[in-house]
């Protein structure tokens, strides 16, 4: 092995031992590795009503081939491990109970945005869930009153998207069935303003 990649792999080390013990340090924070940097997100409860709900009403909508990660480890490169709100992946893997999925497996990704989370989840997941190839991606943001659905991957970040306002019904055409949210009833931020 060279020394390029020797430095690689204990930085990666680093930084996932560095994860661990902030866990258990911080808890009611999300944290996820992100260009290289661990980020911390902290935990509130109109963004976890929003994936319970959204979990219900696309788990209902889905055969039982599919099933969803939440908050579980997705490691795309050195530099970047995410830890989708959702990700719909094929039921049989999400049954293994593994404490990280490879990205390829995820058909749909769902964020919902923190304060702590708006460049990651507008900017760095787009360009690297598109890269992955992962064909539709959801940012719910109870903050904004809106979702923004993203499809057609491509090398710089998805080539299709539309902005919903939080009143609407969301609709996605996806390779595993036509999904629908109806966003009437999603919590929105007290301080939100509309679009």
């Amino acid at each position: 092995m060279d020394r390029e990649a020797d430095v690689t792999v204990s930085e990666s080390d680093r930084l996932h031992s560095q994860l661990s013990r902030f866990e258990d340090m911080f808890p009611g924070y999300r944290m996820e590795i992100v260009e290289g940097a661990i980020v911390m997100s902290p935990l509130k409860p109109h963004r976890n009503a929003t994936i319970w709900q959204l979990w219900s009403v696309l788990k209902s909508q889905l055969s039982d081939q599919w099933g969803f990660l939440s908050d579980v480890a997705i490691p795309f490169d050195g530099e970047n491990e995410f830890c989708p709100d959702l990700a719909v992946v094929p039921a049989v893997e999400a049954d293994k109970n593994l404490s990280a999925y490879s990205p390829d497996l995820v058909e749909l990704a769902v964020e919902v945005v923190s304060r702590g989370s708006i460049r990651n989840d507008y900017e760095i997941k787009d360009r690297a869930y598109a890269r992955r190839g992962i064909p539709h991606y959801l940012i719910f943001d109870p903050y904004k009153a809106q979702c923004v659905t993203l499809w057609n991957p491509g090398p710089d970040g998805y080539l299709g998207r539309d902005v919903v306002p939080y009143g609407n019904t969301v609709v996605v055409e996806t390779g595993i069935g036509k999904l629908t949210v109806d966003t009437s009833d999603l919590p929105v931020d007290p301080g939100a303003t509309a679009p």
